[in-house]
């Protein structure tokens, strides 16, 4: 029987949080077994070869995406047609995509040795390494494309779960060999074996399930929706690409001005707000597929009710976590890595600033995915990523690590802070723009009162780190959630995300009640 939207969204956002948490906890201890049994160089070489091998897989530059839009309105139709010719288009583009990616990567086998440098102290042979590392990625290309088939259909959480089942066995594996082995060929081919194992499941588990892609009857897509496709497409690829100018240029900018020791002690404050991002991203990335279904079969007015409750949930966790990064950051820091490594409080200020701005853009960028305005921004962004770059040399030279970082929140304020909003509301949901920056504003103002409030009760408090760190996280979060509260109790947002929120619990408490008595 098919599930409602909400249903979809409750289990796709708790497998997403419950297998990040743990995926996340068996990483860390994996990477603690992996430094304890193997030299540093081989940490550096992990490192090293997965970026160069993430920077090939940029090959896919939006082609997925565009086909999980593609697939959101044929499958609310159960339009089985049009799903197997979109997948056959899919496939045809993973298969061609994968070759280039192999291809390249074994053209750049002469050049590794400019990149990488001395490998006389790896036992292995670097070459051999290389070649697993290629053949890891380029594997994912012929087979887990028909994983886009459940992100679509609101069943994100089939190839979510498995993926972290499967990492998680294999972590565990990893770790016991480490341990018994200390060899890192054996933990590679490991890794290898677990991609293999993932993209042959899920590749099955979609032809099961959808059995019609299997058909070797399947009409091409038609011209005019390969040029549709193909437009949104080339939208995708330079918005990826300007990401990348804007999220990874930072630190090479920082190391230039202030040197790696910087570097290091920024990355103990970016762990904290990244891991925040992780999270939160799960909760919200779960709803994606029902938000498509949504947009897909209903009016406008259906499409901005659920905008204004999304942003408000939007609103309740990511301005918690602002709050939090603020106050909290650099007492966790002090408490986990010593006091040394606390930086002064414009630090996490400003992180805070370059967590929030994009994170109340959330809403806005799932109705973008979801309603195809993939045209729209495109070269927006392209202003956004020179700004950056122009403003972290200018401000970095003067106010050195604040400088590079207010940097980043200055060149995005000045172009896809506002204009991704003005497109989304202007020319998806065919309202004033001006409604959007009404809600943004009133929301800030809450965030602005949070934080004075914080900001007076902390003045009386001076104990430990750790002590202070337990105090404040508990203080943002009552007042966080007495705001929201006593602001929004009365508006049909709050009122519908409390019943969802009741509902669920009711459903949880009958089923605890259900295995209490069986």
């Amino acid at each position: 029987m098919k599930k409602s939207r909400t249903t979809y969204s409750v289990i796709n956002v708790s497998v997403s949080i419950f297998g990040y948490i743990l995926n996340t906890f068996m990483g860390f201890i994996c990477r603690m077994i992996f430094v304890r049994c193997l030299p540093t160089e081989y940490l550096g070489i992990n490192g090293l070869l997965s970026n160069v091998l993430y920077m090939l897989s940029l090959a896919e530059l939006g082609i997925g995406t565009a086909i999980v839009y593609a697939l959101y309105k044929p499958l609310a139709e159960d339009d089985t047609e049009k799903i197997a010719s979109l997948m056959k288009f899919y496939s045809t583009a993973y298969r061609i995509i994968g070759i280039i990616v192999a291809v390249v990567g074994v053209l750049m086998i002469p050049f590794l040795d400019l990149i990488v440098g001395d490998t006389s102290h790896i036992k292995e042979n670097f070459y051999v390494i290389y070649g697993i590392y290629l053949f890891n990625t380029c594997l994912t290309y012929f087979f887990s494309y028909r994983s886009s088939l459940f992100v679509a259909a609101q069943r994100n959480y089939v190839q979510t779960g498995l993926s972290y089942i499967v990492t998680t066995v294999q972590s565990i594996v990893q770790i016991a060999y480490l341990l018994i082995f200390k060899e890192y060929l054996g933990y590679l081919i490991i890794q290898t074996l677990g991609t293999i194992a993932f993209n042959l499941i899920i590749s099955e588990w979609a032809k099961r399930d959808y059995p019609y892609i299997r058909s070797k009857n399947i009409a091409p897509l038609c011209k005019d929706e390969r040029r549709s496709l193909f437009k949104n497409i080339k939208a995708l690829t330079v918005n990826k690409v300007c990401e990348m100018l804007v999220n990874g240029t930072d630190n090479m900018i920082i190391t230039y001005f202030s040197g790696l020791i910087t570097v290091g002690a920024a990355s103990n404050y970016t762990l904290l707000s990244s891991t925040l991002a992780g999270i939160t991203n799960q909760m919200f990335g779960g709803l994606t597929a029902s938000v498509g279904n949504l947009n897909a079969i209903e009016d406008d007015e259906k499409k901005y009710s659920f905008f204004k409750i999304l942003q408000m949930a939007n609103f309740f966790v990511y301005g918690w976590a602002t709050v939090g990064i603020i106050f909290v950051s650099s007492d966790l820091v002090g408490a986990l890595f010593g006091e040394s490594y606390v930086l002064d409080d414009n630090i996490p200020f400003v992180l805070a600033l370059n967590f929030y701005l994009p994170a109340m853009q959330n809403s806005v960028i799932m109705y973008r995915t979801t309603l195809g305005l993939f045209k729209y921004g495109q070269y927006t962004l392209i202003f956004t990523a020179a700004l950056n770059i122009v403003f972290s040399l200018w401000l970095g030279n003067i106010w050195g690590l604040f400088g590079v970082y207010i940097a980043t929140f200055f060149a995005r304020i000045l172009t896809n802070a506002w204009y991704m909003p003005y497109a989304v509301f202007r020319h998806g949901l065919k309202r004033n723009p001006w409604d959007y920056f009404k809600m943004f504003f009133l929301y800030t103002l809450i965030i602005i009162v949070e934080l004075g409030a914080c900001y007076f009760i902390f003045s009386f408090i001076n104990f430990s780190f750790i002590v202070n760190a337990i105090l404040k996280a508990i203080i943002c979060s009552v007042i966080s959630i007495g705001m929201f509260c006593l602001c929004f109790h009365k508006t049909d947002e709050f009122k519908y995300l409390k019943g969802k929120l009741f509902e669920l619990l009711g459903k949880l408490k009958n089923k605890i009640r259900r295995n209490n008595k069986t």
